[in-house]
């Protein structure tokens, strides 16, 4: 009786694992683990979408350790064309560090071992990420931004991203035209 009961499931078990051995797997990282993928679209300063060049599907990433101003803010615009001209169309290095609560990759991404988020604070394109009592990863960058005036430091007053969010919440998508060799939404 127990045999009846067992056979269709170890059946089932099998058949299964010899699927799972033919079909090919996804390509997902570990994290930490670097791959290369060419840049193929901007969303703004500090979100863009990468194909792997090993293959797999586009990848929706945002960068660590950075808040760029949002796209309606002030500095918005400029800090999404900054990232564009940097490395859009380019051959990157990516590296996964964990997750967002968007279930966006948080990422270490290089140009010709170039770090681009210390690029973006350091050029006035972006803030480091503050929380609780850290200035976060690029906080000498922020410091320099800062004294030289650059970019987002130039006003005498600037307001953080989190609190632009809080106070006016998010920007609208702007319409675009869907381009075959383009990443969905």
């Amino acid at each position: 009786m127990l045999w009846t009961f067992l056979a269709p499931l170890l059946l089932l078990l099998g058949a299964s694992a010899a699927l799972a051995q033919s079909a090919p797997a996804p390509f997902f990282p570990r994290f930490d683990e670097a791959y290369d993928a060419r840049v193929t679209r901007v969303s703004d300063g500090d979100t863009l979408w990468v194909k792997p060049l090993a293959g797999g599907t586009y990848r929706k990433l945002r960068l660590d350790g950075v808040d760029a101003p949002e796209s309606c803010q002030e500095g918005g615009l400029a800090a999404r064309e900054a990232l564009a001209r940097r490395v859009l169309e380019q051959t990157v290095t990516v590296t996964e560090r964990r997750r967002d609560d968007y279930g966006r990759a948080l990422v270490r991404l290089t140009v010709r071992d170039d770090d681009v988020a210390a690029w973006l604070v350091r050029e006035g394109f972006a803030w480091s990420y503050h929380w609780r009592h850290s200035d976060g990863p690029f906080a000498i960058e922020e410091t320099l931004a800062r004294k030289e005036r650059k970019g987002i430091f130039a006003a005498a007053v600037v307001e953080e991203p989190r609190a632009f969010r809080k106070r006016n919440g998010p920007c609208p998508m702007p319409e675009r035209p869907e381009a075959k060799d383009q990443p969905p939404r």
